[in-house]
């Protein structure tokens, strides 16, 4: 792969992941189903991917099997809360909420890895927060901005989770292979809640399920693990932090969902905040986190 068909696969897979948000409004089942329906294909498109590529790295252990479903879990319980943010506020807002994952990771990265936070990296939370403050319309719990922009941010603080524990874990393993094991741990954990609704699922539904799982999901990553081969990890990181916009670029072409000046001004600082943060930490020898 060429440095230009990297940067274009880059861009492809940071594109996939800001349509996530927009599949999932699309469909009509739950965010329970959703995140199942998404797994369930992603497994199903892992599995070949598999196939396809050549490892680039060890087979995880059974003692990392444990920690991979452990992070499977909690992407899970990512993706569940950002689908419930899209249903109730709508995929920008949504969207924005998760952007916020940087700075938890930042101050997480502090706290449990004894690393020396740099006061450029609490400006950095500093800058979220106040872009988090311009996004939310008026802090009232009942409506459906407010609760959707919290189950938003309650995304990124699990993705932010998440991302620590994959570096404790994943450490030399096959990225793919140890997308797939999260993955089946999250089909394992939610099928039992969702067996018996599976033939109510809308068939148009299932169509959204497998553009989430196959395009966002296997796809995506799969071009991410490619495009690394070639390109720095900071290129990729800045790439990913547009996902936020191909979101709510989306979601306005489709659903109407404008965004006024305030939300464009938080989001502005949140994904400033979350280039700076991302160039800061990630030296060009480290993978940066997959998005959602």
């Amino acid at each position: 792969m060429t440095p230009r068909n990297a940067l274009l696969a880059i861009h492809l897979g940071a594109l996939m992941f800001g349509l996530s948000g927009v599949l999932g409004k699309l469909a009509e089942s739950s965010a329970l189903i959703i995140t199942f329906g998404r797994a369930l294909f992603a497994v199903l498109a892992l599995l070949l991917v598999a196939q396809l590529l050549r490892p680039s790295g060890a087979t995880p252990n059974w003692r990392q099997r444990g920690g991979l479903a452990l992070g499977g879990l909690l992407l899970g319980a990512h993706w569940l809360t950002f689908f419930i943010a899209v249903k109730i506020a709508g995929v920008g807002i949504a969207t924005l909420g998760f952007a916020s994952f940087p700075a938890f990771t930042v101050l997480l990265e502090g706290l449990l890895f004894r690393e020396r936070t740099r006061a450029i990296e609490f400006a950095m939370v500093g800058l979220v927060c106040a872009g988090l403050l311009l996004v939310a319309p008026a802090f009232d719990l009942s409506s459906g901005p407010t609760a959707g922009l919290l189950y938003g941010v309650l995304s990124g603080l699990l993705f932010a989770l998440l991302s620590l524990l994959n570096r404790a874990v994943t450490r030399g393993l096959d990225p793919v292979r140890s997308a797939l094991w999260q993955n089946l741990a999250i089909l394992a954990a939610l099928l039992p809640f969702c067996w018996s609704t599976i033939p109510a699922i809308p068939a148009q539904d299932w169509l959204w399920l497998a553009l989430l799982g196959v395009l966002c999901t296997g796809l995506a990553h799969s071009l991410f693990v490619a495009s690394l081969r070639v390109l720095k990890a900071r290129t990729t990181s800045v790439i990913f932090a547009l996902e936020p916009v191909y979101g709510i670029a989306f979601a306005w072409w489709l659903f109407g969902e404008q965004p006024t000046l305030r939300m464009l001004l938080g989001g502005a600082l949140i994904i400033i905040a979350s280039v700076v943060t991302s160039r800061l930490k990630s030296p060009p020898s480290v993978v940066p986190k997959l998005a959602s």
